[in-house]
C-alpha cells in the first residue's frame, strides 16, 4: 500500500492496482462529475465517500482522511491562481478540467503541487532571484506550472535506484558524454541516468517561460532534470543536459534550490559559471580542444576528426564552434536539426 500524501493519491494508486475505471468509482463517488472533481482535487472527499472508498476498495481511512500537504505559505507569497496558465494545462493533460477552470483553478492547481509533493522551498520560485539563469520575460506562473508538472512526472517514475554523489564530480558527465555518438544516445542517456537515481523528464516548455532545462529536487532529495527540448539539435540536446547534469553534480547536494535555464543568456553567476565549465569539459575536454585549432579551421574534416579522437558526437564540436565564432550558417549539417524530438515522441505526446 505505501505512504500516500493525500487521498487522490491513494485513491490513484487503488484504481491501478485493481485496473478500476473513473466509472467504477461512481458508485462510491456520486455522478461522474463528481468522479472527475474529487481526481483533479477541485472537491473534497465527503465522509460518506471516504466510508464507501473504504469498505469497498479496501483504501485505509487514514489515506483518505488525510489532509491534502500544500506549501503555499513562504512569507510574502501570495497566488493568484487564476494567473497560471490553465488553458494550456489542461489542454495538455496536467490538469483535469475543461469548462470554468478560473473558477476551479485553485483546485485544479494544488491537485498538481500535491502529485509534485512540492517542497517548501518550491514557493520560493514566485519571488525574483537574481541567481537564476532565468529570461527577465520569465512568466512566474507558467515557470511554477512546468516545474511542477516535471516533478509530477519524475514521482510517477518512482525510480528503484537511490542517488549516490560520485566521488568524482566529473566521472558520471565524461560516461554521459561516451553515450552521445549512438543515434539513440539520449534515450540512452536517461536510461542510464535512470539507473543512478535521477529522473530526466522531458516536458516541453509553457509559453512565456523561455526555458531549455532545469535541475531540482523531488520531496525525497532525489535529483530531478527537467528538458523542454526547446531547439530540436543533437547539439543543444547534450548541452543542455550536460549543463544540468554538473548543477546535480556541483550544487545540488548542497541546496534546495532550483536551477532555471534558459542557457541562451550568459551568466556570470558563480554556480552558472562553475556549471558551463564543467559541462563543456566533459563534452569536450579543454586540452583537446587547444590542440585541434578548430576556431582557426573549422571545417567538416577537423570536427570529424576531434569528435572521433575524443569519442563524442560531431554535433557536440560543430555546435561549439559555431556558438564561439557565432557564426550559426557554420557546420549546420552536423548539429543534428529534427533528430531529438523524434525520439521522444511518447514524452512529447506526438
Amino acid at each position: 500500500s505505501g505512504s500516500f500524501n493525500d487521498p487522490v493519491e491513494a485513491i490513484k494508486f487503488y484504481m491501478n492496482k485493481h485496473g478500476l475505471s473513473r466509472r467504477d468509482l461512481e458508485p462510491m463517488i456520486g455522478s461522474r462529475s463528481k468522479v472527475s472533481e474529487v481526481l483533479s482535487g477541485a472537491r473534497p472527499l465527503t465522509m460518506p465517500m471516504a466510508r464507501a472508498l473504504h469498505k469497498h476498495l479496501g483504501i485505509p481511512a487514514e489515506a483518505l482522511l488525510k489532509e491534502p500537504v500544500i506549501y503555499t505559505d513562504a512569507p510574502g507569497t501570495e497566488i493568484d491562481w487564476r494567473k497560471f496558465p490553465l488553458k494550456e494545462m489542461a489542454k495538455r493533460g496536467w490538469i483535469e478540467g475543461r469548462d470554468n477552470l478560473t473558477d476551479q483553478a485553485e483546485g485544479l492547481v494544488t491537485s498538481l503541487m500535491r502529485r509534485a509533493r512540492v517542497p517548501r522551498s518550491a514557493t520560493a520560485l514566485f519571488h525574483k532571484n537574481d541567481q537564476k539563469r532565468a529570461n527577465a520575460k520569465t512568466d512566474a506562473y507558467a515557470l511554477n506550472a512546468w516545474c511542477w508538472r516535471v516533478l509530477a512526472q519524475a514521482n510517477e517514475r518512482n525510480l528503484s535506484a537511490t542517488y549516490e554523489p560520485a566521488g568524482s564530480q566529473d566521472d558520471m558527465l565524461k560516461q554521459v558524454a561516451k553515450l552521445s555518438p549512438a543515434i539513440d544516445g539520449p534515450l540512452r542517456a536517461v536510461e542510464f541516468l535512470a539507473e543512478q537515481g535521477i529522473a530526466v523528464e522531458v516536458v516541453p516548455h509553457l509559453p512565456r517561460t523561455h526555458l531549455d532545462g532545469a535541475a531540482m529536487k523531488a520531496q525525497d532529495g532525489r535529483p530531478v532534470i527537467g528538458l523542454t527540448l526547446r531547439y530540436d539539435r543533437i547539439d543543444n540536446f547534450w548541452w543542455v543536459l550536460m549543463h544540468e547534469l554538473a548543477h546535480v553534480a556541483l550544487h545540488l547536494p548542497e541546496t534546495d534550490e532550483t536551477f532555471i535555464d534558459d542557457l541562451k543568456l550568459d551568466s556570470t553567476e558563480d554556480r552558472e559559471s562553475e556549471a558551463d565549465k564543467l559541462a563543456h569539459n566533459c563534452l569536450i575536454p579543454a586540452e583537446a580542444w587547444r590542440d585541434s585549432n578548430i576556431l582557426d579551421n573549422p571545417t567538416p574534416i577537423a570536427v570529424m576528426a576531434l569528435a572521433q579522437e575524443i569519442g563524442v558526437h560531431p554535433a557536440i564540436i560543430a555546435g561549439r564552434a559555431r556558438h564561439k565564432l557565432e557564426n550559426y550558417r557554420l557546420l549546420s549539417q552536423f548539429v543534428g536539426t529534427g533528430e531529438v524530438r523524434c525520439l521522444f515522441r511518447h514524452e512529447l505526446g506526438t
